[in-house]
């Protein structure tokens, strides 16, 4: 790998630690440690953070504004060093949907959606808000992807596999999405703002994760283990393993994480089992929906047919 990538992929890892630290956020009720002031804390550039809230917030800020230098930085890297104009535009990508994912932070903040807030706005915010994250690292994981490319590549035109993958990308991010919505249910309940019995619409929605997740998940595993004959490349192959093994491991982490009443360690290790099984269906996605200019066109070549001159 080249340093450019290399750095990429560490940009990835440290967002993908952003994102569960953002999950202990919630988890503790810390959303509102800093007030509604955005981007002070409490109208504080360093804040005391003798209370803990205070502290997980404010940890918060300063680290989602290093990743957002960290991605400024990449996609400053990216035009200043020889990249394909692919990896060129996935870093733009990244950088324009991580200064969207400081946009719906403040939001949030700024609208009070945070700590004992139970409206249904704060559960679409929180949603998008996962969305947009989902986007980013999706983009951040293509950066990457597209920077070991040693050929240029070129998008598959069968409808068919396209159709296919791609959903299976947006169910797992709706997915991903009533998670959150699920969790954000959890914290309130646990900290006694709504009751489990009552029929809060929170409450009502709880059971939709569990179920798309079994759908979702038998889903990806049959299309791509159906696409891994069809494509019948190593790297499909092994990535399409590695997919199963997480859903595997996620489903397990799920069951326990209801039993257990979903303790804080539990979801930041259930959302970082969701990150890594997401960048493994992008790069799966990747994979499958391209290939490189040259094997195109030897496939191109062998598919004329040969005739004789008599």
């Amino acid at each position: 790998m080249s340093r450019f990538t290399k750095y990429v992929w560490f940009v990835t890892l440290y967002i993908i630690g952003v994102i569960v630290w953002g999950a202990v956020v919630r988890a503790t009720g810390s959303g509102a440690g800093c007030g509604n002031y955005w981007p002070t804390c409490n109208g504080e550039i360093l804040p005391s953070v003798a209370e803990l809230e205070t502290f997980v917030e404010f940890f918060h800020r300063i680290t989602s504004g290093i990743a957002g230098f960290l991605v400024l930085g990449m996609a400053i890297w990216a035009y200043r060093t020889p990249q394909t104009g692919l990896t060129r535009r996935f870093a733009m990508l990244s950088l324009l949907f991580i200064v969207i994912e400081s946009l719906l932070g403040m939001f949030l903040v700024r609208m009070e959606l945070v700590e004992d807030n139970s409206s249904a706005l704060r559960a679409v915010m929180i949603a998008l808000h996962l969305l947009n994250t989902l986007v980013l690292l999706g983009f951040l994981t293509l950066t990457g992807w597209a920077s070991q490319r040693h050929a240029p590549v070129q998008f598959l035109k069968n409808t068919r596999i396209a159709s296919l993958t791609i959903l299976g990308l947006v169910g797992l991010a709706l997915l991903s999405a009533a998670g959150a919505v699920t969790a954000l249910g959890d914290t309130l309940i646990h900290h006694g703002v709504i009751d489990a019995s009552t029929e809060h619409f929170l409450v009502d929605l709880r059971v939709i994760h569990p179920v798309m997740s079994i759908g979702v998940s038998a889903y990806l595993v049959a299309i791509w283990w159906q696409l891994r004959g069809h494509f019948n490349r190593p790297l499909i192959t092994r990535y399409s393993w590695v997919m199963t093994g997480l859903i595997v491991i996620q489903l397990l982490v799920g069951v326990l994480n209801i039993a257990l009443r979903a303790p804080v360690w539990m979801q930041m290790l259930h959302l970082l089992l969701a990150d890594a099984l997401w960048i493994v269906v992008i790069l799966l996605t990747a994979e499958g929906l391209t290939e490189s200019e040259e094997a195109a066109e030897e496939s191109s070549y062998s598919a004329v047919p040969v005739t004789s001159r008599a």
